[in-house]
């Protein structure tokens, strides 16, 4: 096996290796036909929006702190 530092890589170097571990990745995702459009629409179907009067992320995290 061929280990090499990544800070004796050459950007170039990087890109290509950064390329490669993305296309290794990329073939085992699966492939969506949706428009643009649909995708959105889906994204807006299954949001979750809290109920009136829930606490905010701020507010749960100010209360963690002061715990």
């Amino acid at each position: 096996m061929n280990t090499e530092r990544v800070a004796d890589m050459t950007i170039d170097d990087l890109k290509t290796f950064v390329t490669r571990i993305v296309n290794e990745r990329l073939p085992h995702a699966p492939k969506d036909d949706r428009t643009l459009e649909e995708v959105l629409a889906s994204m807006d179907r299954v949001r979750w929006t809290p109920p009136p009067g829930s606490r905010t992320t701020l507010e749960m995290i100010q209360e963690d702190r002061n715990a």
